[in-house]
């Protein structure tokens, strides 16, 4: 792990995502990659800070309850894809794994995640990757987790192939995703939150020009609903495959299994 300080904060000149482009399906659009790697770029430096406020302080507590239907043991080695800050990354190192290493394609969200492990003393490895194309052996993880992240990859489908292959038998995949709540007064809610105030508020306080926090909730209203999910999940190879929803349904942990 490279220790370093957090980087400074990056100026984006030209919008990751228009308004325009937002008006529609933004899974669709052929340089989702790159515009979701330069979204993140824009708004690493208070991207921590707009994932406590606008979850009310429950982003930490949904990835502890991801990291505890793991179910890890010390003889655990985990692969966090997308581990963007680290958060999750340090919550399953907090939980006594043999080793734990985060994976991102955004070298600015990866800078604030090895200076976070350094400051805390958490041996934890990270690396460059593209969950679509891991440069890992096969069968080497015993979880891989992802958390916040598989709606931004271009071809999920991919990337869950790429977990299974990773994945020892008995392997646990874990994958932590916003979804839209069911119960009509929630929904309502959310939406609002979601559309109308998060992305004002979020914007101010990361000065973000890239549209992020207008991607956001298009991302998450436009992604596959969590059955959509378990069904890909489900033909990447994976079994006992399970769902829980989370604060009212506005985020979901799916776990399953490689047998």
């Amino acid at each position: 792990m490279r220790g370093m300080s957090p980087p400074e904060e990056v100026t984006q000149e030209k919008p990751a995502w228009s308004d325009s482009e937002l008006t529609q399906n933004p899974h669709d659009a052929q340089d989702k990659a790159k515009k979701v790697e330069d979204m993140f770029t824009s708004i690493a430096h208070r991207y921590d800070l707009n994932n406590r406020l606008h979850s009310m302080w429950r982003d930490q507590t949904w990835r502890k309850r991801a990291v505890k239907l793991a179910q890890v043991t010390n003889r655990d080695d985990v692969v966090d894809v997308a581990c963007g800050t680290g958060d999750l990354s340090m919550a399953f190192y907090k939980s006594g794994v043999r080793s734990v290493l985060g994976i991102d394609f955004t070298q600015a969200m990866l800078d604030f995640a090895m200076a976070k492990a350094t400051k805390e003393q958490m041996d934890i490895t990270y690396r460059f990757g593209d969950a679509m194309d891991l440069n890992l052996p096969e069968k080497c993880a015993d979880v891989v987790s992802i958390a916040f992240g598989i709606r931004n990859v271009q071809k999920p489908d991919l990337a869950f192939r790429e977990f299974f292959r990773i994945l020892r038998p008995g392997g646990r995949l874990i994958v932590l995703e916003f979804s839209n709540p069911k119960n009509c007064i929630v929904s309502f809610i959310n939406s609002v939150y979601t559309k109308h105030i998060m992305p004002v508020t979020a914007t101010l306080i990361s000065r973000d020009q890239s549209g992020a926090y207008k991607y956001l909730p298009k991302s998450v209203e436009t992604f596959a609903e969590p059955a959509v999910l378990a069904k890909e999940i489900e033909e990447a190879g994976f079994s006992a495959i399970e769902q829980h929803a989370q604060t009212f349904g506005v985020c979901t942990i799916t776990k399953a299994v490689k047998i």
